[in-house]
């Protein structure tokens, strides 16, 4: 096998009709060589590369073809107080590799100094191997989601199917198992039209966990940016995931992924070298004078603001959006993707270039808009293209429905679109990614059966998660046998479903909140690979009926809009000619007073909804109300006692009927119109009735 010169573009491995060229980025490197395997690990050849361009260390390399595994050794300057660490003992994976021979596990020999910096780790490391990249397959077309009636589904890969019943063995937590009939079909009666994959990039778990006998679970620790990871794949896992995309594609889902740009698997310096500190440490990674900037919580934050490292972001989000065929990105920790120094720019080179990108700019895009860095709280200051994860809708919610006082204003302000955070002039009302709950967290069952975390498996002394989780057990701590606590627990998450799926935004929905999958009071279960993360698909009469609700739920969402639908006159970002007005009313049916909207021991709350229609207006067209109806009411009572609702005398002469009454648990109810004078609203419930 002969080298040549080859070409520094493009980056990684690509095939030609005589071999392979290779070209890697290291800008301190004094010496690059492609080390080439064969598939049992064994070195058959080593190439140095002679030729560097703008930082582009390239060759091309007769006779290869598909197939051949390789990485890389590098070796320059060792200056710690300059960032740089190279030892070219330590074998390092291509960052522009599409497939991985294995997964990656932590060893000792993959530690780059001290009594380990001698050893060589070529045969802990995984090879990178050289495809053929054949483009999109059928069905990879994107899908066109109303952007009013997306429903976010989040879900992991191994542990939604998993345990899912009578599923093929061999493709439970599998790609593949995710098209399963029987996984479509309870996807399509649900009601969602969007899965969101918590991360699938190859991923390592952390030296602390290995030693603990854990593993990173969650797999938001990626140790390179293109591999879908071999774990969830039986045996080719590009084609697999690339299968998969498809099959929901043809079942009618949009699908993104969650993807972690912030930090790698490498971790602080005195953990893993296996990749980009070994090729370029200092160019991939930020420093605060001669440590790691760690704004991201795991040691070591990607340096995004370098050319070089923009690329590689810019290239990888191309080749899941072309290639693999996604729909679009939750980005993890977002503003680091957008710092520079201690300051966030919504203008960053980053954003600008996802913005005029004629593929990425049409894909759904969503930040996680916080991390721990400087000024790193930063929801609502995304690109005004953007989707954001909105923490304060969820926050709020829980507290509303939980009871706590003094929520009446705020809770107003979420549910009609948190247009305090989101420009009504700017930024569409689906902007806000509403949720209830999250990956990270309790689920909506641990939500109203723990006021406390319990996260003793994690090995951390139940010291690690959040505890401010505006949660509730009801009287008794977890689970219980008690009719009366269950009860009242089955009625708040329906308060809290019914709250998320009408109130102005995209709503995000756990994978499993429906079944009532619970973590057993575990909030933070990044590491647990069992039972208690993967969700549980097994029913009785009261997770069965709860599963119900949701799907009639969602359907009556669909059925008869959101609030998104509204077109209220203010919000000039919509340009409609008709508008919605918005009457809030207390329990007299009168508007409430200053005082009682700041009333800390209010825990009522009414909207009226009608419909306006201008003089310029087509009478033709079909008006988007939130229910085709020309009057909608909303009741909400999170108090302890029921409350009369006096009907305003306005509406006395209207008909009116109710479809929905989370007290009762059914979402569409079959009682006619009437003419109603007072409204009897149970405790701790929500109703909806409409005027015809």
């Amino acid at each position: 096998m002969s080298l040549t010169a080859g070409k520094s573009y493009p980056l990684g491995s690509s095939l030609t009709e005589q071999g392979c060229n290779f070209a890697l980025y290291s800008e301190h490197a004094s010496h690059v060589a492609v080390c080439l395997f064969d598939d049992s690990g064994r070195e058959t050849a080593r190439h140095a590369l002679t030729e560097c361009h703008g930082g582009i260390w390239h060759g091309h390399i007769a006779g290869i073809t598909a197939s051949q595994h390789y990485n890389y050794r590098c070796d320059g300057p060792v200056d710690t107080s300059q960032g740089q660490i190279y030892n070219p003992s330590k074998l390092l994976i291509d960052p522009y590799a599409k497939q991985l021979s294995a997964s990656l596990e932590f060893n000792r020999a993959l530690l780059w100094c001290d009594e380990h910096g001698n050893s060589d780790s070529a045969d802990f490391v995984p090879k990178s191997i050289v495809i053929k990249d054949d483009g999109e397959v059928e069905g990879q077309g994107k899908i066109d989601v109303d952007p009013d009636q997306r429903i976010i589904y989040e879900l992991h890969v191994k542990g939604f199917t998993q345990l899912f019943p009578g599923l093929n063995e061999e493709k439970r937590g599998k790609y593949l198992g995710l098209i399963e009939p029987a996984v479509i079909e309870h996807l399509q009666q649900l009601g969602v039209t969007t899965l969101q994959l918590m991360p699938c990039f190859s991923f390592m778990s952390e030296k602390r966990l290995s030693e603990l006998g854990l593993s990173n679970y969650w797999g938001y620790n990626p140790i390179n940016f293109f591999c879908p990871d071999l774990r969830y794949a039986i045996s080719d896992p590009v084609a697999e995931f690339k299968q998969m995309v498809a099959g929901l594609h043809n079942a009618g889902f949009e699908v993104i992924l969650d993807v972690v740009y912030n930090h790698t698997a490498e971790g602080p310096q005195e953990e893993s070298y296996c990749a980009f500190k070994g090729i370029d440490n200092r160019v991939y990674y930020q420093f605060s004078h001669a440590e790691y900037r760690n704004d991201s919580g795991c040691g070591n934050t990607i340096n995004s603001s370098h050319p070089q490292v923009t690329q590689l972001i810019l290239d990888s989000l191309r080749y899941w959006a072309g290639s693999m065929g996604l729909d679009g990105f939750r980005f993890d920790l977002a503003p680091i993707l957008g710092r520079n120094g201690d300051n966030f720019n919504q203008h960053a080179g980053i954003f600008a270039a996802i913005q005029h990108d004629p593929l990425l700019s049409r894909k759904l895009l969503i930040a996680e808009p916080w991390d721990i860095g400087p000024n790193g709280y930063q929801l609502g200051n995304f690109p005004s293209h953007w989707f954001e994860v909105n923490d304060k809708f969820r926050d709020c919610s829980r507290a509303f429905w939980r009871g706590d006082e003094g929520l009446i204003s705020e809770f107003t302000t979420r549910l009609m679109g948190s247009r305090d955070l989101f420009d009504k002039n700017h930024r569409n009302c689906a902007n806000s990614v509403n949720c209830i709950t999250y990956h990270d967290g309790f689920t909506l069952e641990d939500t109203v059966s723990y006021q406390h975390k319990h996260n003793d498996a994690n090995g951390e002394d139940n010291r690690d998660g959040h505890g401010h989780n505006l949660s509730g057990n009801y009287g008794v701590e977890g689970e219980t046998c008690d009719s009366d606590i269950l009860a009242l627990r089955e009625q708040q998450k329906r308060n809290l479903i019914f709250t998320l799926l009408f109130a102005r935004g995209t709503p995000h929905f756990l994978a499993g909140d429906e079944l009532s999958n619970s973590q057993q009071g575990n909030n933070n279960a990044y590491c647990q690979d069992n039972s208690i993360s993967w969700v549980d698909w097994q029913l009785d009469p009261r997770k069965t009926k709860f599963l119900t609700f949701c799907r009639e739920l969602m359907a009556l969402r669909k059925k008869i809009g959101s609030l998104n639908r509204l077109a209220l006159p203010d919000e000039h970002y919509y340009l409609n000619a008709h508008h919605h007005d918005l009457l809030w009313l207390n329990s007299d049916g009168e508007r409430p007073s200053e005082s009682q909207w700041r009333d800390p021991d209010n825990k009522f709350l009414a909207l009226h909804i009608s419909e306006k229609r201008s003089f310029s207006f087509d009478v033709h067209s079909a008006p988007p109300t939130i229910n085709g109806e020309h009057n909608t009411l909303l009741l909400f009572n999170t108090g302890t006692e029921a409350i009369t609702f006096s009907i305003p005398y306005t509406m006395k002469e209207v008909l009116y009927r109710r479809l929905l009454n989370t007290a009762e648990g059914k979402p569409l109810d079959e009682n006619p119109a009437v003419l109603v004078n007072v409204i009897e609203v149970a405790a701790r419930s929500t109703q909806v009735w409409v005027g015809e």
